[in-house]
């Protein structure tokens, strides 16, 4: 069978480019080995939403006298988790309908090349070879396991087996402190669970912009997490009822006792078992090298998403698909810009950010204004009972270009998107003030972070 395309994996890298190759009038197939939508739909940022709002909910139980509101709520851990798996069941209908919608051809197997045109799929033990002018690889990733470390899939275990335990663990231990670790930490200390965050780096979430950690940490232990950072788990002895984890900190060696050990310490790009060599496809450091428009080093042959050296989020493997598909049919498409990626973490309070760090800035030789509005000076944070956390603005003090964002409090992903627009058309500092902005709202400390940076907010 010969195609225009054939699409390897169909999470939000996959099935995006599947369906604009189908917009533009390719023949499409798409080859996936699991559940349609990939890791994001199934086992990733859909399913981990779905349990963050089952967290919150009980949080707003646990607090509702503040409100005016008697409340006895109990949790149910498996009704938890089988409303999370319905809701990923659902988008991955979803998914099967748009493709079927777009004349899209499902193939379910494993796929790995015989040339640079030709893939072999292990459908039943049954090879059955197709083709096609274009083939995109899109196999996303999955958990990285320490030498030291190695997930065992039931003490020792990945962000995976954490969506899906059969029971709610009394204790939890937590490696690495990014969105995953970190996102996993707040649900399982808001539903009871005794959790341990164990950071290597001197931070958690250490991407984020130095006061965006401090927030966050501060927070964490309100809540009753042992936060740990300058630390490191040397070893794990599982040989018991519990876990005895060996933690070298600043201080000399403790030994923590968890009932789970939950390591997210990042993820590996799935490309092992593609015969990547059958076509001379180039990878470095374990991920496939690709230029500007997502070409491999093989003649017709593309890879976007996880398994590429650019950030692993779902909205990125997405603009890339249709970036890639574009280029493809032959469009006039720009590259994107990857220093206005925003990035997401859905712990409570939220963090949202994009563009570059306090310290960052500093570091590349920027003299900055910055401009810092906290949310205990908002009136809707206030009215709301959520006023952790604050929206920081970084401005070039020479040309008053907006350098990048940063902000921690409650529904703070949902106004990042604005200030990347903001930034893709170039807005200047008081482009921002001038901006009138409604009240009150979460988004108005926007606009106050911009007059603070400039000395003419009101509000503080």
């Amino acid at each position: 069978m010969n195609y225009d395309l054939i699409v390897i994996g169909s999470g939000p890298g996959g099935y995006v480019a599947a369906i604009r190759a189908s917009q533009l009038g390719m023949k499409v197939a798409v080859v996936e080995s699991d559940l349609l939508g990939g890791i994001c739909l199934n086992w990733g940022c859909i399913p981990t939403k779905a349990l963050l709002k089952s967290a919150q909910v009980f949080q707003y139980t646990k607090h509702s006298d503040d409100y005016g509101i008697s409340c006895n709520a109990q949790i149910d851990f498996e009704k938890i988790i089988l409303r999370s798996r319905n809701i990923s069941a659902t988008m991955s209908k979803g998914v099967e309908f748009l493709l079927k919608k777009n004349n899209i051809d499902v193939i379910k197997g494993f796929a790995s090349f015989c040339a640079n045109n030709t893939i072999e799929i292990d459908i039943n033990n049954e090879p059955q070879k197709i083709s096609a002018k274009h083939i995109i690889i899109a196999t996303g990733a999955r958990s990285r396991s320490l030498a030291n470390v190695m997930i065992d899939g039931e003490k020792i275990i990945g962000y995976r087996q954490a969506l899906s335990l059969a029971k709610q663990p009394k204790s939890m231990l937590i490696i690495g402190s990014g969105a995953i670790g970190s996102e996993l930490a707040y649900f399982y200390n808001t539903i009871g669970t005794q959790v341990t965050l164990v950071e290597f780096l001197p931070s958690i979430v250490p991407n984020e912009d130095d006061d965006v950690s401090v927030q966050l940490s501060r927070s964490f232990r309100k809540n009753g997490i042992k936060v740990m950072v300058d630390s490191s788990v040397e070893s794990v002895d599982t040989s018991g009822d519990t876990c005895k984890v060996n933690i070298k900190t600043k201080k000399g060696t403790e030994i923590i006792d968890a009932e789970i050990v939950l390591s997210a310490v990042g993820i590996t790009p799935n490309i092992e078992g593609l015969n990547l060599e059958k076509s001379n496809i180039v990878t470095e450091k374990g991920k496939i090298k690709v230029d500007e428009f997502y070409r491999t080093s093989a003649e017709g042959i593309y890879a976007i998403g996880d398994v590429i050296a650019t950030p692993a989020l779902a909205h990125v493997a997405s603009a890339e698909a249709i970036v890639c598909v574009e280029k493809i049919a032959g469009l006039d498409v720009k590259a994107i810009n990857y220093k206005n990626i925003p990035a997401c973490t859905y712990t409570s309070p939220e963090i949202a950010s994009v563009g570059l760090t306090e310290k960052r800035a500093i570091a590349e030789g920027y003299q900055i204004k910055t401009g810092k509005f906290p949310f205990t000076a908002s009136g809707k944070a206030t009215a709301t009972g959520e006023r952790d956390g604050f929206v920081k603005l970084i401005f070039d003090a020479a040309t008053d270009e907006l350098l990048g964002a940063h902000c921690i409090g409650a529904n703070v992903t949902e106004i990042i998107s604005g200030i990347v627009t903001a930034r893709n058309l170039g807005v200047k500092g008081h482009d921002i003030i001038i901006s009138v902005h409604p009240h009150p709202t979460i988004s108005e400390a926007i606009m106050e972070a911009a007059a603070t940076a400039y000395g003419e907010t009101v509000n503080l």
